[in-house]
């Protein structure tokens, strides 16, 4: 079995449900010299506790069971639609 595959089987039965447990939800990003990129989504995504959520639960499943991974890092995205009503704001173009 690939990385990749067992990286997603952990995210899928050992952090989905607890992420689930308070409305949060995480998205399998990449793989790559032993960093996992992966976002966190649902209540999850922008909460302070996200930065701790990665290290504390995600890092720790995926590094207990396979022990080439040196970091979990969260990825964040922003909409593209929400970048332009920014900029509109602050162009006071709105």
């Amino acid at each position: 079995m690939k990385i990749e595959d067992r990286i997603i089987e952990i995210l899928e039965n050992e952090v989905r449900p607890r992420l689930s447990a308070h409305n949060g939800d995480i998205e399998f990003v990449g793989y790559k010299d032993g960093v996992v990129e992966v976002k966190l989504l649902g209540e999850c995504n922008g909460c302070i506790s996200a930065k701790y959520t990665v290290e504390d639960i995600v890092e720790a499943a995926l590094k207990e069971e396979i022990p080439e991974i040196k970091k979990v890092q969260l990825v964040s995205y922003v909409n593209e639609d929400i970048l332009d009503f920014a900029r509109k704001i602050l162009n006071k173009s709105i």
